[in-house]
């Protein structure tokens, strides 16, 4: 029996919110002719939280960026702005809210939309509440894009750079170019911070002056390793089947002819996921499982090897400025098996010696403003609490000039970065 399904919908986004026309740039000039980081169109809204309104003023942006394969397109970000907010400092706080639906983008949450993905960045409001309390104006990228382009690292990192653009240039958030930024972010954040931290000196050199330093934890560095870590975990198991759709969907690649019926079934059902809706869902899901039997081998899946090396944090330039990594490493609480020994232990996600080894590679190439703290005993969850417990305090502490902390000598060494599936 086979299941027939077309790619142009199995791999499509969902559709954006087709009553809600600020998604969607209008204007005469081609988006191709206009800068990174140009405005497009502004609106004001109070920042909700659940649907709640709050105090705080939300300022939203439709901009101009560049996707996954170079092209310019639109995006949107917020920018957070709270009573009696000091403009010469900001923070770019980058959501954990994986997802492949453009309707579970923070942009939407923080005009009040409900939904299980949107629900997300609601679950962030603690870290959020942290800086605006601390003075901060908060810029929030739609990190992925308008459409859901998940686990697409360098374009998470470009639509965060352009927002800070954005954010900058526009007269309506209080912003200027004198103002220094700091970046946040944990998990699916932690992909945007550092791709944006590692292509600011070329891509955005203006940017990448002004930041004072990027904190972040449970960091996605190499995704062929974490697709053989998290196969047949009970927790995690179905990002792997997000990923598939991710990569298709960000490089245009149709992955129909190698996925196994039931493997197409799953990723048909999944096009517009967010990881609410497949975290502990799918337990013991494997890749084998997910592709026909002659494809058993990942790379033998040869628009998958190629991509992934697009993906590959490892192959990015070395950031330059102050870098804060925090990393579980006790993933079988979380489901997944710490035993592989190509990949070795991680949070449950994400993998410890891949993380060890980039901050090692970081060290090595010129930076030496590195900080690395493995948890031993705790998966990716818990240490989204502790890393959130030190993030404001670290970041206040660059805004103050205090010097940044190093223990590159001291971090053990990890797994090799090449992207081997």
């Amino acid at each position: 029996m086979s299941i027939a399904f077309s790619a142009t919908t199995a791999f499509a986004p969902a559709a954006q919110a087709a009553t809600d026309a600020f998604y969607t740039y209008r204007g005469a000039t081609p988006l191709g002719t206009l800068a990174p980081g140009t405005v497009l169109d502004t609106r004001t809204l109070a920042y909700h939280v659940v649907g709640i309104p709050t105090p705080v003023t939300a300022v939203q942006l439709l901009y101009r960026t560049t996707d996954a394969q170079m092209n310019p397109v639109a995006n949107v970000t917020s920018i957070l702005i709270p009573p009696g907010a000091d403009p010469s400092k900001a923070v770019a706080y980058q959501s954990y809210y994986d997802s492949l639906s453009p309707e579970h983008s923070p942009s939407r949450a923080i005009a009040g939309d409900l939904s299980l993905g949107s629900s997300v960045m609601s679950s962030e409001s603690p870290f959020v509440a942290d800086l605006l309390v601390n003075g901060y104006t908060v810029v929030v990228a739609d990190t992925e894009g308008q459409q859901a382009n998940f686990a697409a690292g360098p374009e998470y990192g470009m639509n965060t750079l352009d927002s800070l653009r954005a954010a900058t240039s526009s007269a309506t958030t209080g912003l200027d170019a004198d103002t220094r930024i700091g970046m946040v972010g944990y998990s699916g954040g932690a992909i945007a911070t550092y791709w944006a931290a590692a292509l600011a000196p070329e891509y955005a050199p203006d940017v990448n002056a002004r930041l004072v330093g990027a904190t972040s934890g449970g960091l996605l560095v190499n995704p062929a390793h974490n697709l053989r870590y998290v196969s047949g975990s009970l927790g995690w198991s179905g990002v792997a089947a997000m990923a598939i759709l991710g990569i298709s969907r960000s490089y245009d690649i149709d992955f129909t002819s190698y996925l196994s019926p039931y493997g197409a079934a799953l990723v048909s059902k999944l096009h517009a996921a967010s990881i609410a809706d497949v975290l502990f869902q799918y337990p013991g899901l494997t890749w084998q499982q997910l592709v026909r039997p002659e494809y058993a081998d990942p790379n033998s899946v040869a628009p998958l090897v190629e991509k992934v090396d697009q993906v590959n944090l490892g192959y990015a330039p070395t950031p330059t400025i102050p870098l804060y990594l925090a990393q579980g490493a006790h993933g079988d609480l979380e489901g997944s098996n710490g035993s592989n020994p190509t990949v070795g232990r991680g949070d449950g996600v994400m993998i410890a010696g891949d993380v060890r080894s980039l901050a090692r590679q970081y060290c090595a190439t010129g930076n030496r403003q590195v900080e690395y703290h493995e948890y031993s005993d705790l998966s990716h969850i818990p240490t989204l609490g502790v890393w959130g417990l030190g993030m404001t305090a670290w970041i206040n502490d660059r805004f103050a000039g205090v010097p940044a902390g190093s223990n590159c000598d001291a971090i053990a060494p990890g797994n090799p970065l090449t992207s081997d599936l």
